[in-house]
């Protein structure tokens, strides 16, 4: 059984926010709302159990990585490269995002490679799934692709927006540029040539 909880709107006008401050988080206002339990009873009145529904603002850090979800939202693709020249990987590139090599731990640098991912993207493997996770957005089935990109030493996992997924296809990234939300469903994926008038709305190349 699944019990939502809607916010009155007293609860919306104290929900937590957070500003930057000389560096540091300042977070304001309430980010935890208790709801009344609800009894679940059987048939004849007995009781089962209750609901315990809980109303919760997370604070998500991006750190070094705000830069990657931030360029999602200006159509851009960004990645991360190891410049230790003392480091046996130096060179590779990196995604998703790193920020530091994992092999020498020499703070990466970041590189914008959405004109690679434009011309030279493949499917390497995908996965379908009828199910989802709590507070899935995309539309079911979801089609996860794990993308490949030429010169680049990591695989990236997305979703396929349009289409039919194939090993080996050719697939171009679109971003949510109105209205970005800054997670990584700001970037989807569509088979190469894919026709702009079908692209989600408020997406684009």
């Amino acid at each position: 059984m699944k019990m939502e909880h809607k916010a009155s709107a007293e609860e919306d006008s104290k929900r937590g926010t957070v500003k930057v401050v000389n560096g540091r988080y300042k977070p304001s206002g309430l980010f935890h709302f208790i709801s009344p339990n609800t009894p679940i009873k059987d048939e004849t009145g007995k009781l089962m159990g209750i609901t315990n529904p809980r109303d919760m603002t997370f604070i998500h850090s991006y750190g070094g990585e705000a830069i990657f979800f931030e360029s999602m939202g200006l159509g851009k693709l960004m990645a991360s490269r190891c410049d230790n020249p003392d480091c046996e990987s130096k060179g590779s590139i990196f995604m998703p995002f790193r920020i530091h090599c994992p092999d020498c731990l020499f703070k990466n640098t970041v590189v914008d490679i959405t004109e690679r991912a434009k011309k030279n993207a493949i499917v390497h493997s995908f996965m379908i799934t009828e199910r989802t996770g709590a507070f899935n957005t995309l539309p079911t089935p979801i089609k996860f692709v794990n993308v490949e990109f030429e010169g680049v030493c990591t695989i990236l996992m997305g979703a396929l927006i349009r289409g039919e997924p194939k090993i080996g296809m050719r697939v171009v990234p679109i971003f949510k540029t109105k209205n970005p939300d800054y997670i990584i469903t700001d970037m989807l994926w569509v088979p190469a040539d894919w026709p702009t008038e079908d692209l989600p709305e408020g997406y684009t190349y």
